[in-house]
């Protein structure tokens, strides 16, 4: 399948197998936040941004777009769903009811913990989702360890998925990968 990689000059994305317009106006909100959010310049000691930070930066915009957006722990401000048939329930960052589109914003965990996998998985089980938006750090550090190329590593995994046998069973429209 071919990949459509949207141009900006800072935050970097690639929409799986192609892209749709709705999709870009969620990474113009990115590039809009680029100096807030970037991981290039948010990150060391304490200056690493948490996801929900990212999202709470990025909330007004998205909002302004469609999405429902969590706003916090609690199970009142958390966007829940249930897995058709189980009692099984996921909770995303955001949701465009219009779009069928989730959002997922992972900071630390995104590659490294394998989270995206989670997010994937997540996405293809619960009911009437038909895009996914994967947003991972371009870079991680933490400590004195080496850098962690998030973005990179995420955006070849979903590759590699997309140009397998297995591409005919995600029940997704697309998957959007962006890096922060």
């Amino acid at each position: 399948m071919s990949k459509k990689q949207f141009k900006h000059s800072k935050i970097l994305s690639s929409c799986f197998p192609s892209g749709e317009s709705f999709l870009n106006e969620v990474v113009e909100i990115f590039e809009k936040h680029n100096a807030e959010i970037s991981s290039e310049t948010h990150m060391g000691k304490n200056k690493n941004l948490k996801s929900n930070d990212v999202l709470k930066i990025l909330s007004n915009d998205l909002e302004g777009i469609g999405y429902k957006v969590e706003k916090g722990k609690s199970s009142k401000h958390k966007i829940t769903f249930t897995v058709d048939g189980t009692d099984q329930k996921f909770d995303v960052d955001a949701y465009n009811e219009n779009t069928k589109t989730i959002i997922e914003i992972e900071a630390g965990r995104g590659w490294a913990n394998n989270q995206f996998l989670k997010d994937l998985f997540e996405a293809c089980v619960l009911p009437d989702i038909e895009y996914l938006i994967i947003a991972v750090k371009k870079i991680y550090q933490i400590s004195n360890q080496p850098e962690k190329k998030d973005y990179e590593n995420v955006k070849n995994y979903i590759d590699a998925l997309y140009k397998s046998r297995v591409r005919n069973m995600i029940p997704l429209k697309g998957i959007l990968v962006i890096g922060y």
